[in-house]
């Protein structure tokens, strides 16, 4: 499959590791006697240790796993450990746990508060021997597609598969299965796996009750039909070869696939529906004033405000362009309101309108003064999108 396009993140999936996982520049002994030398895990390592080593044994695999794929359905409410002792062979089936409890219903998260425990493809970023609940394995939520396809300013996180069988959109087990899977983990970890993957499905795609549940669910849905499948297309993959594709975020915020055994269709376009826009009617706009509007904190924090917003944009560009300066005029109202955005010069309609859309969230300015009286005025400005 040829791509042309991805977004930074999307690499960034692969090549960086979070500073939550910086104790994997340690030696490998460094890091387990640090977790052996906080109480919990320490205390987890006592009495489970031996246990996991012939449960390990009498499965014929490898003690301790060199590596470690996770995967969780939603509506079956299982998360399953697949286990290898080198990257070129197949992974095998270690033990499926039982999900205590759900948050929300089948579909992605997209905002801070929403209760949904996210679904789509992730790592390990944390290891917490302090937790709330226990222990806890903290997920790279927002991942480079969250970021794209979520609430840009209220994304929410803090996602973990913990103990304590509770939960509000997180993936929570039992206090012995969190003591299992966090030696399971750490024990990767330490011997080089920096990037453990957790994939979250809504559906075992197998189980023909999951399966209508969610044909009903998404049935008025396009999007989130599309989305599912796209997991889907990964689930098939693995349940195939039992290896893992390699997964990208394209400029979208899709997931695309490398080496993958089954043929994906492309998404379909989204078109954007133009929003309406505000607008007013202003008979008097001087063209000289005694005072110009001032942006709240002066002409400097409108340029950091123009340079946030560009950022924003940046994701939002076509394919293959990495950067536009874009030409917008407003009108600064006599009560300070900035209304009746234009782009003069920008990119194409699409984005143009996702311009105006964006800007209109500018907080009051302070209106031009004529006379004393204040009045509206015109503004034109460039700012880059990067």
């Amino acid at each position: 499959m040829k791509v042309k396009a991805f977004s930074i993140h999307g690499f960034l999936f692969f090549l960086c590791l979070s500073v939550t996982l910086a104790v994997s520049a340690q030696t490998a002994a460094s890091f387990i006697d640090i977790q052996k030398a906080m109480p919990r895990p320490a205390d987890a390592w006592k009495r489970k240790e031996d246990t996991l080593q012939k449960q390990f044994a009498a499965k014929g695999l490898d003690w301790p796993a060199k590596f470690v794929y996770i995967r969780s359905f939603k509506y079956d409410s299982q998360l399953e450990v697949w286990v290898k002792s080198t990257a070129k062979e197949q992974y095998k089936l270690f033990k499926t746990y039982r999900v205590c409890a759900l948050a929300g219903t089948l579909g992605p998260k997209r905002m801070e508060g929403d209760y949904q425990v996210p679904e789509g493809f992730y790592y390990i970023n944390e290891f917490n021997p302090r937790s709330t609940y226990h222990l806890s394995l903290g997920l790279n939520y927002p991942n480079a597609s969250d970021r794209i396809l979520s609430d840009s300013y209220r994304p929410g996180g803090d996602i973990y598969i913990h103990g304590s069988c509770v939960t509000v959109g997180c993936i929570p087990v039992t206090d012995e299965q969190i003591e299992e899977l966090y030696i399971i983990t750490a024990q990767a970890q330490s011997q080089g796996q920096d990037f453990i993957p957790v994939h979250i499905f809504p559906i075992r795609y197998s189980n023909k009750r999951g399966v209508e549940y969610l044909a009903r669910l998404t049935k008025t849905d396009g999007s989130l039909k599309t989305f599912a499948e796209r997991l889907e297309s990964v689930y098939d993959h693995f349940e195939l070869t039992h290896q893992l594709p390699v997964i990208m975020t394209n400029t979208q915020g899709d997931y695309v696939f490398a080496n993958l055994s089954k043929k994906v269709p492309p998404p379909p376009p989204v078109k954007r529906v133009p929003v309406p826009h505000r607008t007013r009617t202003i008979a008097n706009l001087p063209d000289a004033v005694h005072k110009w509007p001032q942006f709240p904190g002066g002409g400097n924090s409108f340029l950091e405000y123009l340079d946030k917003m560009g950022n924003a944009l940046a994701t939002s560009l076509p394919e293959g362009k990495k950067k536009a300066y874009i030409t917008v005029e407003f009108i600064v109202d006599a009560d300070g309101t900035p209304t009746n955005f234009k782009v003069l010069k920008g990119v194409n309609e699409d984005f143009d309108d996702e311009v105006i859309t964006v800007l209109e969230q500018m907080p009051a300015w302070h209106p031009a003064l004529l006379n004393e009286k204040p009045v509206a005025k015109l503004i034109r400005q460039v700012f880059a999108v990067e």
